[in-house]
């Protein structure tokens, strides 16, 4: 399974990066603007650079809702950088729209999905990607990984090529969900990914260590 970080935040990103675990970055227009605030700096500006730093896809959304809206702003945001993919919501103009960008050989990522129903359409309109938002359906009262089973069973019935992306992780548990699933991809929040390092069984063994070769060293220097 790959790991995609879900943030705009620069620094988060170099810091994940250089884990070595970086597979790609997904973003949104509520992560870009915190960053725009925090930095002072153009979207486009955040965009190239975080396009710089991991050498994977980085989903960048659209704004506009229309058909000819979203393929305008697609188009635009696709001459950021080559690893650009578009983030497009699963709406009825959202569909058409990329039908036409992946002719074009812009990749998209249909993103707001919700049931399976949307994840078929979705993929029947070439959709490279398509994010299932897990959290959000827990919120609701529904089990949102049971959605991403659907999904993967329904892709490997017909050999769907779409990728799966987990998205609205909130804890590490949802990651080792993710992967016990089949999903393709597990897009994360940086404060997750700092959960899934640490373990106390952990801690206490480097600590362990440490006492244990510090009484050593004080031995070796009589």
């Amino acid at each position: 399974m790959k790991f995609f970080i879900d943030t705009a935040n620069v620094d988060e990103i170099k810091e994940a990066a250089s884990l070595g675990i970086l597979d790609g970055v997904t973003t949104n227009p509520t992560l870009l603007s915190r960053e725009i605030k925090r930095t002072n700096r153009p979207y486009k500006a955040i965009l190239k650079e975080i396009c710089e730093i991991v050498k994977g896809p980085v989903s960048a959304e659209v704004i506009n809702l229309g058909r000819e809206g979203i393929i305008k702003d697609a188009r635009k945001l696709a001459k950021i950088h080559k690893n650009i993919v578009i983030k497009v919501p699963l709406t009825k103009d959202g569909l058409k729209a990329t039908k036409l960008l992946e002719t074009e050989g812009i990749k998209v990522n249909t993103t707001l999905v919700f049931s399976s129903n949307q994840a078929l359409l979705a993929a029947k309109a070439g959709s490279s990607y398509v994010s299932p938002f897990i959290g959000r359906l827990d919120d609701a009262g529904q089990i949102g990984m049971e959605l991403v089973r659907e999904m993967v069973q329904i892709y490997e019935n017909y050999d769907i090529a779409t990728e799966i992306i987990v998205a609205s992780i909130r804890l590490p548990l949802h990651v080792i969900d993710a992967a016990l699933t089949g999903a393709d991809i597990a897009t994360i929040p940086f404060k997750v990914i700092e959960l899934m390092i640490k373990h106390p069984l952990t801690d206490v063994g480097v600590k362990r260590f440490l006492d244990d070769w510090a009484k050593i060293g004080s031995l070796t220097k009589l």
